[in-house]
């Protein structure tokens, strides 16, 4: 890492191990907000590769692509030491039957993929099913991420207290049921783990977007069962970067988009990612998750 930045520490107790990593990954976005040339794909891989792990083509967007345009990108990803994740497409292939899926999985492998996510939250198949799908991945030569995400059913109970006559009241959280989602999430993960799956994508959105306070006991609980190294989060800003830093560490992996990477960075850094506020602009007495 000599000849990066002064500020930045390496040190391998402190901070991430150089490439390729097993822990504290970063992936970014790939074209799906936006259709990124060639040439600023390789502008944000050479100045920021060495910080960036994975390159996601998130929605599906590479089948919008010409595959000529895809193999480029993949080959530019694969200089830089970058793997290539197709993002949540595969199950759109499902309903074709498996044929179709292990064809979809050799022409992934053929356009310089190295990781096919599903979504399992999209897929609504039986769990065996999922667990057949995750072993076609890794028979064909490639790597399996299932994502995973909470979901919160809080629609059906009133709030509690005197109200007046068919006023709108805001649904109230069951809490037993968030818990039982996360039992089953871990589970479910658990079992991909088994049959061959590489890391399990946490869509962490989800665990906190219906509630005020981000849900520490889910995390913690993920956590504690598959482990930082078989678990990326999902994190759609830099607040919950941030937090996900705070408290495991600069190991855990993280997914975020190219913008994000650089203040990522800082935080996992072991000199200025010390001091938040001036990484993030941030006032370092409020976080969103407190």
């Amino acid at each position: 890492m000599a000849g990066y930045y002064l500020w930045k520490s390496f040190s391998e107790d402190e901070d991430r191990p150089e490439k390729p990593r097993r822990c504290g990954v970063t992936e970014i976005r790939s074209p799906e907000y936006s259709i990124m040339s060639f040439s600023i794909s390789q502008d944000i891989l050479e100045s920021i590769g060495e910080f960036v792990d994975g390159l996601k083509f998130s929605g599906g967007s590479h089948s919008l692509l010409p595959k000529t345009y895809v193999k480029e990108i993949t080959d530019l990803a694969h200089r830089h030491g970058v793997y290539v994740s197709t993002g949540d497409w595969a199950e759109h292939l499902l309903r074709k039957g498996p044929a179709s899926f292990k064809q979809y999985v050799e022409e992934c492998k053929n356009l310089g993929f190295d990781t096919i996510e599903l979504n399992a939250a999209s897929l609504k198949i039986p769990e065996e099913s999922l667990l057949r799908f995750v072993r076609l991945i890794k028979n064909g030569g490639l790597k399996a991420k299932p994502q995973f995400s909470v979901k919160f059913e809080g629609s059906d109970i009133p709030t509690a207290g005197n109200r007046a006559f068919g006023a709108y009241v805001a649904p109230v959280q069951r809490n037993y049921e968030i818990v039982e989602d996360v039992d089953l999430l871990i589970r479910r993960a658990e079992r991909c783990l088994e049959a061959g799956a590489d890391m399990i994508m946490i869509d962490a959105d989800d665990v906190c977007k219906y509630a005020e306070d981000l849900r520490t006991d889910m995390i913690a609980k993920i956590v504690a069962r598959l482990g930082l190294e078989k678990t990326m989060f999902e994190a759609s800003n830099a607040k919950t970067s941030e937090w996900f830093v705070k408290r495991y560490g600069p190991k855990v992996n993280i997914f975020t988009d190219h913008s994000e990477v650089m203040k990522l960075e800082c935080l996992r850094g072991g000199n200025l990612g010390r001091n938040h506020a001036s990484v993030l602009g941030l006032d370092s007495s409020f976080y969103f998750f407190r």
